[in-house]
């Protein structure tokens, strides 16, 4: 039987807590005790985990082997703003599939009143992204930046392989494009914690834009190209945001897995 996982909120080399709805959860619905076995993700590692004590208000493990396991795809999604209903799905399907880091755009096309809430709703994003980790058995979350705005996310992006999903773009695919990027060697990173930390390889690192409802403005393209973006299709039809997105990264992880 495969035992529950969790992601610690706080960690010593030795020891592991899990504090707030976590700990509330497994002391009131799955009335934990001293002496259970749960596997338990601290500082990026996963181990398997011994309850010491039991609160509603703190959960502590002693943390024990070392158990294997899968690093995040060195995937970065830029993501335009659109529907929040939308776009958390997006953050959540995007975790399941592994992506190691999600930004919100504030792009030109950007719904005015979307822009001006995005800001505060990064907290949930993130509580979606930490229950979507945990839900897929993954070992790390991905990181949820806070919304930025599209000339500063650009100017900021240091991934060698930079691809922008175009409705405008007919002949050079994604696959195509991955393809054309991928290093000789598919060696992976040796340990989560370190695709967020250390830096995933270099010559794997990927980024993929999306644009919001309406496309890219003229001058956001002109941003793009400025900074050496590569413009893909995904096929013929257009496709919602949403489903570019989650498509995309399916695509994407046949090359980066």
């Amino acid at each position: 039987m495969t035992r529950r996982r969790w992601i610690a909120d706080t960690w010593t080399p030795t020891t592991a807590s899990l504090t707030g709805d976590q700990a509330a959860h497994l002391a009131r619905v799955l009335r934990a005790e001293p002496g259970q076995i749960y596997d338990v993700v601290s500082n990026g590692f996963l181990h398997r985990a011994e309850i010491l004590t039991v609160s509603e208000k703190e959960v502590l493990f002693t943390l024990h082997e070392e158990l294997q396991s899968d690093a995040a795809l060195p995937l970065h999604l830029l993501l335009a703003v659109f529907k929040f209903d939308h776009m958390e799905w997006a953050i959540e399907k995007a975790t399941e599939l592994g992506i190691a880091k999600i930004t919100p755009i504030l792009a030109r096309r950007t719904e005015k009143h979307l822009a001006q809430s995005a800001l505060k709703r990064s907290e949930r994003w993130r509580r979606i992204a930490l229950e979507a980790s945990k839900q897929s058995r993954r070992t790390d979350i991905p990181e949820i930046a806070d919304p930025t705005p599209l000339k500063s996310a650009l100017e900021s992006e240091k991934s060698p392989t930079r691809i922008l999903l175009s409705e405008t773009e007919q002949t050079q695919t994604l696959t195509a494009a991955l393809e054309g990027a991928s290093p000789a060697t598919k060696d992976r990173v040796p340990h989560p914690s370190q695709s967020h930390r250390e830096g995933w390889e270099v010559d794997r690192q990927t980024a993929l834009a999306i644009g919001p409802e309406g496309g890219w403005t003229p001058e956001e393209m002109s941003l793009f190209t400025t900074h050496q973006w590569q413009p893909v299709t995904l096929g013929p039809r257009i496709l919602r945001a949403e489903t570019a997105a989650i498509a995309a990264i399916a695509i994407a992880a046949t090359h980066l897995a």
